[in-house]
């Protein structure tokens, strides 16, 4: 099963926490001092946000998948159909380690495909071409990587 996931960086998390919190009528699951996470069945999304990023708004959404396997059908899927992305094999972001393959849609939104194998007590250490940072990613205007980067 997938779940889909909505990262969005804000300005006061504590304010941003009563919001959702409101909204999904749920606490928190995972809750840190620069990054907060509901995971939910209803709706059925892995909802994170974060403090301490130069830009507010969306950050970028993504599929979050069970396996390993799982994720390798989605590359595989978006490569034969020439949507080429990075491929990230123990990515330590947002508090977890994970094997990522990022994209960018054709309106530049960026979506994190992944499978977390653990949590783990960082918000990252990420270094990947196409970001600029843990869950930062960065495109040019014309769908290539555009920089390298790290938390």
């Amino acid at each position: 099963m997938k779940r889909l996931h909505v990262h969005i960086s804000v300005g006061s998390l504590q304010e941003s926490r009563h919001f959702y919190t409101a909204l999904f009528g749920s606490e928190p699951t995972k809750i840190k001092d620069d990054y907060l996470q509901w995971i939910l069945d209803d709706p059925y999304i892995n909802f994170a946000i974060s403090s301490g990023r130069a830009e507010l708004g969306l950050n970028h959404l993504g599929i979050q998948v069970e396996s390993d396997d799982a994720l390798e059908v989605i590359e595989k899927r978006l490569l034969a159909a020439n949507i080429g992305g990075e491929k990230q094999e123990a990515a330590q972001c947002c508090y977890a380690q994970s094997k990522k393959y990022w994209i960018e849609d054709p309106q530049h939104v960026i979506w994190e495909n992944y499978h977390t194998s653990e949590q783990i007590e960082v918000f990252g250490g990420d270094h990947f071409t196409g970001g600029v940072g843990c869950c930062q990613p960065s495109f040019s205007t014309n769908g290539k990587w555009s920089s390298k980067g790290s938390c």
